[in-house]
């Protein structure tokens, strides 16, 4: 994959696939942006029209079967103006922007690529706010962030005095893009992105523990032992169902909730705390 800047109005050509492409098969063309994995399916991006790379991609990978194509500017597939956005006391703003010496806001440089996660969902609101309650009287000094994305929360929590994040993502594209904004912001003492499964590292006990994830992860990582070992924890991307059923578990547990966004009625966010 090639490291390139994005503007707003920057075209991407986006090959929509079932299958995921095999790991011993690489993508040989300076266009290539990355490959998005999720649910047996992928999105190829490319800066240009990369037509017989596909084609020879298919050729060679029997199990991969391109269903369509799409061609945007990098704005659209963001799904909003790229520009500084401001969520409670964080200031999000892309690598271009340049914040007045004066911005009395915690400022936060964010390169979301071609990975969701550019503060725009309200989930990634929610949590941001959940890291400000969290981080108050400067307690949360080890933070562990499950299925990181861009890695905007464990920069939100480093900036607010966090000292040790592990941001974690099954999602490969998804690291190599926390990788670039940890050193975006100068955080690479602070953070460490490593490309793997949830649930394993919910053993590693921390002050924070941040799952803005599938339902079918969350559910298994609050069954996990070291659940409980968690000081606090944020949970959130979950429908009202899913997030019935996780209050439901809890309710069994020894963990206070302290507070619960819903957001359109639709996305929940819970915040507590473990009694262990």
């Amino acid at each position: 994959m090639h490291q390139t800047s994005l503007t707003p109005d920057s075209l991407l050509y986006i090959y929509y696939c079932e299958g995921r492409i095999s790991k011993d098969r690489q993508i040989v063309n300076r266009n290539y942006l990355g490959t998005w994995e999720e649910d047996g399916f992928s999105f190829i991006f490319f800066s240009k029209a990369a037509t017989t790379t596909i084609d020879e991609l298919l050729v060679n990978s029997p199990d991969l079967t391109l269903l369509d194509t799409f061609e945007m500017t990098y704005e659209q597939w963001q799904g909003g103006r790229l520009e500084p956005l401001q969520i409670g006391g964080f200031l999000i703003c892309p690598p271009s922007f340049t914040p007045p010496d004066e911005e009395p806001s915690v400022t936060l440089t964010l390169d979301p690529g071609v990975v969701f996660g550019n503060g725009l969902h309200p989930t990634t609101r929610d949590c941001l706010q959940a890291i400000e309650i969290a981080s108050m009287g400067g307690k949360i000094k080890t933070m562990l962030d499950l299925g990181t994305g861009t890695g905007i929360l464990a920069l939100a929590a480093v900036s607010l005095g966090c000292e040790r994040a592990i941001a974690v993502d099954f999602n490969f594209l998804a690291v190599q893009t926390t990788r670039n904004n940890i050193a975006l912001n100068g955080y690479e003492d602070k953070i460490i992105a490593i490309n793997g499964q949830a649930q394993p590292f919910v053993s590693v006990s921390t002050d924070l523990l941040i799952a803005n994830i599938h339902y079918d992860v969350m559910k298994e990582i609050i069954r996990c032992e070291g659940f409980l070992q968690q000081k606090w924890f944020i949970l959130s991307g979950l429908l009202r169902s899913e997030t019935q059923k996780v209050e439901d578990y809890l309710a069994t547990q020894p963990v206070h909730l302290l507070k619960k966004w819903s957001a359109d009625a639709t996305w929940h966010t819970l915040l507590g705390i473990t009694a262990v």
